[in-house]
């Protein structure tokens, strides 16, 4: 019989029609036009919508309407100032993020104008009005604040304001249950409860290897952490914080606060535990000598939610930190339609693309909206849209899709959830206790998994680009490798995350790249080496001998590398 719950997530959304917001365009001219929808959207903002975007008060406290304000520019007197400006960048900047941009960006150059800081003569002209300040993104060039009717009508007359635009209501991806997690478990090795959601993925082989996260900077962003459990306290391996940051309260404890809502840090708990947990024969998480960023953005309260802008913001803290990877399992729909899902219009899925080109492995849930038989029907949650984000549904034990995990395709066509892991009865911890542990459904659940996965493929491969991860891991999923194309019903994408294969079709020993290491390796190597093929150079001596045949079969007759 089924224990009962013992929490649950609600995620109560207050929907409200927004079109008249949606008439404002991405980009305008300094004209009549702009003033003209400008005014517009303050009168619909006065006269109808004040009242539904207004905030708990635990959460805000300001009157009025949270909205982005976008400027036209960055300020500078010329081209060759901007320039000049973006061309100092690298020598202030951490010396993680240089590194890894180094290594992954693929936009030209290092920095660009996203990268300047938002002019403060315009910031300062905005916040003279007497709004209140949410946060700002350097990459959008807007500013988050609360405005009242009369300052929006202010704001709208500066010349340097491109855009007047709402801030989109959020909330994390729920769970589907949250239950105590039984007395048995089938142990592998120490990993105790864990072992077998991370087998699943064939993440522990990668973990024989040495691959654990060790070097590599992941960055979390959800409600919340509480890091009072037993798993985050083994004095023998404590989890490695870099930073934090609480974009709500906008502080540096991301933990329990007083004034929080009941129940804020449990979402984010269960996911920090999937990833960081360390402790033998209980359970073990998939990258627990990672690094760690973590980002309080969402708020749970029933009452209509606004965080949009505080995800936007938590991606730029943690690029600018050098993170490697990032994992959000937060959803965004309920002020977007499916059609807005085309990978460039939502404001977080736009903040993930530009972190992708920095070279940041950015994942996703695919949401838990379910899904049906129809491929031209989909039920993604934003930022999954994301062109470079590496979405994740989610599977049970057997492998086989959970029947609340949402599916594809993108407006555009693209091919998403692209990647499965278990997120259904996921081992993780009770985020109210010490000692307790819990189970928990939801694509939530699955994506820290895949997220896990890749920041140990990321130690073992630190210059694969966004692209080459991708690549890696979609041709050695479970449905790409048995039939040798994605789910034509965009439900599964390439199949479950297979992180030896991925990590091995790199290798010289699975010559063929195929994912698997056997004769066929043998006989595709010695094909190329006996016609002088460059890729029969396995030493990569930049000569094809007698060298190349030994560095083959070291690996070759180890099983790879």
């Amino acid at each position: 019989m089924k224990e009962p719950r013992r929490f649950t997530y609600v995620a109560a959304i207050v929907r409200v029609w927004v079109g008249q917001f949606e008439f404002i365009p991405r980009r305008f001219r300094r004209s009549r036009e702009l003033t003209v929808k400008k005014s517009l959207f303050i009168a619909a903002v006065a006269g109808t919508c004040g009242a539904a975007f207004a905030q708990p008060s635990s959460v805000q406290s300001s009157p009025g309407t949270p909205v982005w304000v976008f400027f036209g520019d960055k300020g500078f007197a010329s081209a060759q100032a901007e320039s000049d400006a973006i061309a100092g960048l690298e020598s202030t900047a951490d010396a993680r993020q240089v590194q890894r941009r180094q290594l992954r960006r693929t936009d030209p150059g290092l920095f660009d104008a996203r990268d300047l800081p938002i002019n403060p003569r315009y910031a300062a002209a905005i916040t003279a009005t007497g709004v209140h300040t949410r946060t700002e993104s350097k990459w959008a060039n807007a500013i988050s604040v609360v405005a009242d009717s009369e300052q929006l009508r202010v704001i709208a007359g500066f010349p340097f304001v491109r855009s007047v635009q709402p801030v989109r209501g959020t909330r994390p991806v729920p769970c589907i249950e949250v239950e105590p997690a039984a007395g048995g478990y089938s142990q592998r090795l120490a990993y105790g409860r864990s072992g077998e959601q991370l087998a699943q993925m064939n993440l522990p082989a990668m973990h024989d290897r040495g691959y654990t996260g060790a070097g590599v900077i992941v960055g979390i962003l959800d409600t919340g952490f509480s890091r009072i459990h037993d798993v985050f306290n083994n004095a023998a391996h404590l989890p490695h914080i870099l930073a934090e940051h609480d974009f709500i309260n906008n502080d540096d404890n991301t933990g329990i606060e007083a004034a929080d809502p009941a129940g804020q840090h449990e979402h984010g708990t269960l996911i920090l535990s999937c990833l960081a947990s360390y402790l033998p024969g209980e359970m073990i998480g998939g990258a627990f000598d990672a690094s760690f960023i973590l980002c309080k953005t969402e708020v749970v309260p029933t009452e209509t939610q606004i965080e949009e802008d505080y995800y936007a913001a938590a991606i730029e803290y943690c690029e600018a930190r050098g993170v490697d990877v990032t994992t959000s399992s937060l959803g965004y729909i309920d002020w977007y339609t499916q059609a807005d899902l085309n990978g460039h219009t939502a404001v977080t899925t736009v903040a993930l693309n530009t972190a992708a080109a920095n070279g940041v492995h950015c994942c996703t849930a695919a949401g838990n909206e379910g899904h049906d038989a129809d491929s031209a029907t989909s039920h993604l949650i934003a930022p999954a849209d994301g062109l470079k984000v590496l979405t994740c549904g989610a599977v049970n034990n057997l492998g086989v899709e959970a029947s609340f995990t949402s599916d594809g395709p993108t407006a555009d066509g693209r091919v998403k959830p692209e990647l499965l892991a278990w997120g259904r009865r996921t081992a993780c911890v009770d985020p109210n206790s010490s000692t307790a542990f819990a189970t928990a459904s939801g694509t939530s659940l699955s994506t820290p998994l895949l997220a896990a996965t890749v920041a140990c493929l990321t130690q073992a491969h630190p210059d694969w680009t966004v692209d080459q991860m991708r690549a890696n891991l979609f041709a050695t999923a479970s449905d790409q490798v048995a039939n040798g194309v994605p789910d034509p019903l965009f439900v599964r994408g390439y199949g479950i995350v297979n992180a030896l294969a991925a990590h091995q079709r790199d290798c010289a020993a699975d010559f063929n790249q195929d994912g698997g290491i056997d004769g066929a390796d043998v006989q595709a190597f010695f094909e190329s080496w006996g016609g002088g093929d460059p890729s029969g150079d396995v030493n990569k001596d930049g000569g094809v001998d007698g060298g190349d045949v030994e560095a083959f079969f070291v690996v070759w007759t180890a099983g790879g590398c």
